[in-house]
């Protein structure tokens, strides 16, 4: 019940957020890593307006999303493959 509000810039604008302690420093992390998207895709694609930069940054975080759930499912696959050979080992020495 320590909530309390901070100021978040995204894109020339402040955002007041109410938080709890231990969230404040990865949502100004979070908010820190936005501005440097949309730094960067302004500079690689010259493009001015805050809202197709904010579009875009979006659609990066998105595809970035779903590589990483891509990623963990096969490396779960994996796991459960590896644990049913050595399940199949252990039943049958």
């Amino acid at each position: 019940m320590n909530d309390f509000f901070i100021k978040i810039k995204i894109a020339d604008r402040t955002y007041s957020l109410k938080i709890k302690p231990e969230e404040e420093a990865i949502l100004r992390k979070a908010a820190k890593a936005i501005e440097s998207k949309l730094k960067l895709r302004k500079e690689q694609m010259r493009i001015q307006d805050k809202q197709d930069l904010l579009a875009m940054v979006a659609f990066d975080a998105e595809v970035e999303k779903l590589k990483e759930l891509e990623k963990k499912e096969q490396q779960e696959k994996l796991v459960d493959g590896i644990n049913k050979k050595l399940k199949g080992l252990l039943d049958n020495p």
